[in-house]
């Protein structure tokens, strides 16, 4: 099992982790609200990485945090039925979603007078008129929609993770070559799951190729593998190549240049983000390792210098709360997907306009920070914490 180095960084809570996690957060739920121009500002459009690889790489690291911990005290028997009820959760998780959200696009369908198609919009047709196939599939993972195909690729990932701590307990080289001998597989071989029943696609996500950065966070955290150094030079290194990779994927760059966009098409591969090809890899190390050296040692530039000024105060109040998403992702994540969808129907509404598109947003963003707040508020069991002798009969 880990030694006493591994328990000490696993131990130990970043503020980084949860902040990063957290700005995903709001960036995964302005993504995807449909026909929302704050997705020309959004990371992914300067960049081959995104969000997803932010909330994947941070989830890696929360893992080695909330599994780690039952893997080295209470051996691996314990700690695969931890990971299985997780999966278990997440998996009714998506179950739920999914049918949260269709029916809200068969509600909008009906009551709303514009005429506008919220169940095709997610292509969601095939499954109403077979529903009786493709319930059988939605509940085997065989029938992912793209819309929803996150949360299965992050139970299949949390499946592996029982098999790679055991190879890492074996020898951590064996851990390093299955997860690299996997992801290569995905890119080479293209080894993935099926999507749907009536055609070849597959999941949108694929695991075996994500799983690669979900294991560098959770290696990192688990103490397998040392952080980057602190040196002047890397930072440099790593801000030229997130610096060099803008017009290769800022669409008004490649567009505007021919040669950027023959490039693109000859070498999609190597930025696909279903396979999770490596040069989205590359350049989300890079991203993390400028966002790293920027927010100081254990996160420390992040908190305000002088929390008793009114900046200081503000600042303060408004990390606290991105904390807190980053805190309770799950319960954003599953409340941003369905909340998206709701904004784009009352967005069609209003209309697009900047002012309208800035409110939706900032309405939205409120909204996830309430699910936060009220999601730590149940786990925290507030009702196992009243006295006896104030209870109401």
């Amino acid at each position: 099992m880990p030694t006493s180095a591994t328990k000490a960084a696993v131990n130990t809570r970043d503020v980084r982790l949860d902040f990063f996690r957290g700005i995903a957060m709001f960036i995964i739920l302005i993504a995807h609200v449909p026909g929302n121009w704050l997705t020309l500002w959004i990371p992914a459009r300067f960049g081959f990485s995104d969000a997803t690889e932010v909330f994947v790489f941070c989830s890696g690291m929360a893992s080695a945090l909330a599994f780690g911990r039952v893997f080295r005290e209470q051996g691996n028997l314990m700690g695969t039925m931890r990971i299985s009820y997780r999966i278990w959760q997440i998996y009714w998780a998506h179950i739920c979603l999914f049918f949260a959200i269709s029916t809200a696009m068969v509600a909008l369908n009906s009551l709303l007078p514009d005429g506008r198609d919220y169940v095709a919009q997610l292509n969601l047709y095939p499954f109403f008129k077979n529903t009786q196939d493709n319930l059988l599939g939605l509940m085997t993972l065989t029938y992912v929609p793209n819309y929803f195909d996150i949360l299965p690729m992050y139970l299949v990932i949390l499946a592996m993770l029982p098999i790679a701590v055991v190879l890492a307990d074996i020898h951590k080289a064996l851990f390093f070559g299955a997860v690299i001998t996997v992801w290569l597989s995905a890119n080479l071989y293209g080894i993935n799951f099926p999507a749907e029943p009536w055609s070849d696609r597959s999941w949108f996500f694929n695991p075996f190729g994500w799983q690669l950065i979900f294991f560098t966070g959770f290696a990192l955290n688990a103490g397998w593998i040392k952080a980057p150094p602190i040196d002047t030079r890397l930072f440099v290194a790593a801000f030229l190549i997130v610096l060099v990779t803008v017009p290769f994927a800022h669409f008004r760059v490649f567009n505007a240049f021919p040669w950027f966009l023959e490039w693109r098409k000859e070498w999609t591969f190597l930025f696909n983000k279903t396979n999770f090809g490596v040069l989205r890899y590359v350049h989300f190390l890079s991203l993390a390792y400028v966002a790293w050296m920027l927010a100081g040692p254990t996160g420390k530039r992040l908190l305000p210098s002088d929390p008793t000024s009114k900046l200081g105060a503000t600042w303060k109040m408004l990390l606290t709360m991105v904390l807190k998403v980053g805190q309770q992702s799950l319960a954003v994540f599953i409340a941003s997907m369905f909340l998206a969808r709701l904004m784009g129907a009352l967005l069609d509404q209003v209309g697009r306009t900047h002012f309208s598109m800035l409110w939706v947003n900032f309405f939205g963003a409120a909204l996830i920070v309430g699910v936060a707040y009220g999601a730590a508020k149940f786990k925290s069991q507030p009702w196992r914490s009243r006295s006896p002798s104030n209870a109401k009969t």
